[in-house]
């Protein structure tokens, strides 16, 4: 017996109220916006500046001893990250220690790296410090700008993408709803307060390409549904395509949540922001390829002068009447 999260065959009404759906997409984009202006992002050491120690010894890395040792000190964000590499002997057992920048410095003082050492050396005597090394506020303004562009570059390319494989109705379609993504998932890290780093722009990168694949999935069914029911009310086609793909959907969304879910409770406290990210991407990214890309789609309409035949591939498609 085949396990079915949905029904195979459904005939839900996605659009009995898409104002509704886009204007709560709406309120929650300006709660997103107005959070980021007045709270502003949590920013980690790759936005803020600070210290990166990087540490070895022949006795194993204790992450969680490690923090325990430099909790006492104050000395606000502090990541500890084990580093693996097939390099490596039994004895060489190596950490990275990255330190924020201490009062709008631009990196942290000789004093506080040696009492981190001195704290460091309790839980492991015959640790050494191999290198120590300064990220300034210039590097990090950088970081934040080449972030800024990969994102806004990444839904150009979509923008393209789907403009030349589709229509400019769908390019829009899809692009809004990866702003949305975008704009809701920062929002969250604004309120919650989550640090917010180079890993979390990852995240982000990821989610639009998420988001991207169920949008083009259904857009897909949508254009061959157009050229199917040539008669049918465009917004009569939307909901039957989004119902012919919702049982891959559901699997998708729920299959990858189950595995973030688990290295969100298991992964430890270095990928939990990345992990979060992650799983708010998945359902929002879920929530807009249905609720906001087609909503946008029936209000902008499409054409419904394509030819029988698909020109890529040759495929004649039958003309059905609604």
């Amino acid at each position: 017996m085949r396990l079915r999260l949905v029904p195979e065959t459904t005939n839900w009404d996605f659009f009995s109220r898409p104002k509704l759906w886009l204007g709560i997409s709406v309120v929650m984009i300006v709660l997103a916006m107005l959070s980021f202006g007045l709270r502003g992002l949590n920013y980690g050491i790759d936005f803020r500046g600070g210290t990166t120690i990087r540490t070895q010894s022949e006795q194993s890395v204790d992450v969680g001893a490690y923090r325990d040792a430099l909790a006492g000190l104050e000395l606000g964000d502090v990541t500890i990250s084990e580093v693996f590499d097939p390099s490596f002997g039994d004895d060489q057992n190596v950490a990275m220690v990255r330190i924020q920048a201490q009062d709008d410095t631009d990196s942290v003082a000789p004093e506080t790296i040696l009492a981190a050492e001195a704290a460091l050396t309790e839980v492991a005597p015959d640790i050494k410090f191999v290198s120590v090394e300064s990220v300034g506020p210039k590097v990090s303004g950088e970081l934040i700008q080449t972030a800024v562009i990969a994102v806004a570059l990444a839904i150009v390319s979509v923008l393209v993408y789907i403009w030349l494989r589709f229509e400019w109705q769908f390019a829009l379609g899809a692009v809004i709803a990866l702003v949305h993504d975008v704009v809701l998932t920062i929002g969250v890290f604004s309120e919650v307060g989550i640090k917010f780093d180079l890993a979390i722009i990852a995240a982000l990168l990821t989610i639009v390409g998420y988001s991207l694949n169920d949008t083009v999935v259904v857009f897909d069914r949508v254009r061959e549904n157009l050229r199917r029911y040539k008669k049918k009310d465009l917004k009569d086609v939307l909901n039957l395509s989004i119902n012919e793909t919702l049982s891959r959907t559901f699997m998708t969304s729920i299959t990858t949540l189950i595995a973030l879910i688990a290295l969100f409770v298991l992964g430890g406290d270095v990928i939990r922001g990345f992990v979060f990210a992650m799983i708010w991407g998945v359902v929002v990214g879920t929530y807009s390829s249905i609720f906001v890309a087609s909503a946008i789609l029936l209000r902008l309409g499409v054409k419904r002068d394509w030819s029988k035949t698909d020109g890529k591939a040759g495929t004649q498609f039958a003309d059905i009447d609604a």
